[in-house]
C-alpha cells in the first residue's frame, strides 16, 4: 500500500508501517540530525531503510496534490505543544502542526490516515482543540475563514450539513498493549474516507500486563526463559498481588500475549562494550520522581528533554538496584529497530530522537490494523463493483 509521513523523525513510525506493509512515496522532517540517521542508515542498506524517500523539508513549504488518492498519509505531528512536560501552549505554540496535517489529508484525500501524539492532547485543557482537529478530519475541505478562530471554525464545521468526508476516532493506547517494552501512553487519531465505510473500529490490544503476571507468578514460564529462579512477590516492586492472586485462583491462562519487559527487550546484549552504540554513559543517578526501569516490567516511556537527557526516565534499575543509562543501543531496542539501525550523532541529540520517536512495535501494531481495515474496504468495492 502506497503512503507519504510526515515529521519522520529518526524513523520508528516508518519502521513500523513498512514492516506492516507500506510503501512511502515520501518522508519529510527538518530536523538535520534526524534526517541524517535515517539517511546513515540508508546508506548501509538497512531492510526497508534502504527504500526510505526521506527529505529534509519543512512541511509548510511541501505541496501535496501529487499523491492525491494515495492509500495512507502518516506522521506523528510535534507533541511538545500539548505535552505534561512541555509548556502547554498548544495551538498557541509556534511548533503546532496540526494545520499543515490537515492539509495534507485535503490535498492528497487518502483513503485512510494515522497520526500519534502525546495523550496531553487528549486533556481537558486542550478540549476545544482535540474538538476542532476531530471536526476538521471530518471535513478537510472547509478551511478556516478570515479572522476565524478554532473555536468558531468548529462551530461551523459541525454545523455543516455537508456529508463527512472522513469516519475519525480517537484512541488512547499504551505501547505496552502493542508489543513495545514501554509503557508509553499515546493519542491515536485515525481515519477512513467515508465513501468506504461506515464506521471505523478502534484497534484492539495484542499484549497484556495480566498474561505477563500469569507467566511470572503462575506459571513461572517468564523466569525459566530467561535462566532465573523465580523470587518471591515481594521482591518485584509494583507487583499487582491481588490481580496474582485472581489469576492463579481462576486457572485460566489471560488471552493474548504477555507485555514485553525490559529485560526482554535486552536480552543477549549484556553490559555495555562500546560497540554498535552500546557505549557506557556516565552519570545516572536516583532522586524523587526519577527512579529509573525495573528490568521485569515494560521500561518507562523514553523522554527526549528539553536541555539533553533526563535523570530518572532513562535509566535502567539492575538486579543488584544499581542505575545506569540506557545506551543507546538499549533504547533502540525498546523503541523496536533493529540492532543494525546505528545512531551517528551524539549521545545527548541520539536520545532525544529516539526519546521523541514512535515505538516501531505500536506503529507496525496500528500500520496492520489499517493495512486490514484498509484491504476489506478494497475487497467490498470489488463486491460491490
Amino acid at each position: 500500500m502506497r503512503s507519504v509521513e510526515l515529521f519522520t523523525g529518526c524513523g520508528g513510525l516508518a519502521m513500523g508501517l513498512s514492516r506492516s506493509g507500506f510503501h512511502h512515496e515520501l518522508m519529510v522532517e527538518w530536523n538535520e540530525d534526524a534526517v541524517e540517521t535515517v539517511l546513515h542508515n540508508r546508506r548501509r542498506g538497512i531492510k526497508y531503510v534502504r527504500e526510505w524517500p526521506m527529505e529534509k523539508a519543512d512541511v509548510r513549504d511541501v505541496t501535496w496534490h501529487r499523491f492525491a488518492g494515495l492509500d495512507l498519509v502518516a506522521g506523528g505531528p510535534p507533541c511538545q505543544p500539548f505535552s505534561i512536560g512541555g509548556k502547554h501552549k498548544g495551538q498557541g505554540d509556534a511548533r503546532d502542526m496540526w494545520p499543515e496535517v490537515i492539509r495534507a489529508v485535503r490535498e492528497i484525500r487518502p483513503r485512510g490516515f494515522l497520526f500519534e501524539n502525546v495523550r496531553g492532547l487528549a486533556r481537558p485543557a486542550f478540549a476545544d482543540y482535540l474538538r476542532w482537529i476531530i471536526a476538521h478530519l471530518h471535513h478537510p475541505e472547509l478551511t478556516r475563514q478570515k479572522g476565524e478562530d478554532h473555536v468558531g471554525h468548529t462551530r461551523r464545521l459541525e454545523a455543516s450539513r455537508l456529508p463527512v468526508a472522513y469516519r475519525v476516532i480517537v484512541a488512547q493506547v499504551n505501547a505496552a498493549d502493542y508489543g513495545a517494552a514501554q509503557k508509553r501512553h499515546r493519542v491515536i487519531v485515525a481515519g477512513i474516507r467515508a465513501d468506504l465505510a461506515d464506521t471505523l473500529a478502534a484497534p484492539m490490544p495484542t499484549h497484556s500486563r495480566e498474561r505477563l503476571l500469569w507467566d511470572q507468578w503462575v506459571t513461572g514460564e517468564y523466569w525459566r526463559r530467561h535462566g532465573l529462579k523465580q523470587p518471591t512477590d515481594a521482591l518485584i516492586p509494583g507487583t499487582d498481588v491481588a490481580v496474582v492472586r485472581a489469576l492463579r485462583a481462576s486457572r485460566m491462562a489471560p488471552k493474548g500475549k504477555p507485555w514485553v519487559t525490559t529485560r526482554d527487550a535486552l536480552a543477549g546484549l549484556g553490559e555495555p562494550n562500546g560497540k554498535g552504540n552500546h557505549v557506557f554513559q556516565d552519570g545516572a543517578r536516583v532522586y524523587p520522581g526519577h527512579t529509573g526501569s525495573p528490568l521485569d516490567q515494560p521500561a518507562k516511556a523514553l523522554k527526549a528533554g528539553d536541555h539533553g537527557v533526563p535523570g530518572g526516565e532513562n535509566m535502567m534499575v539492575r538486579d543488584d538496584g544499581t542505575v545506569r543509562y540506557f545506551t543507546m543501543r538499549e533504547a533502540a531496542r525498546l523503541q523496536g529497530l533493529p540492532d543494525t539501525y546505528q545512531f551517528p550523532r551524539s549521545w545527548t541529540e541520539s536520545m532525544r530522537q529516539l526519546g521523541n520517536a514512535v515505538p516501531a512495535q505500536l506503529a507496525e501494531a496500528m500500520g496492520t490494523w489499517m493495512a486490514e481495515t484498509l484491504a476489506s474496504t478494497a475487497s467490498a468495492e470489488i463486491v460491490a463493483a
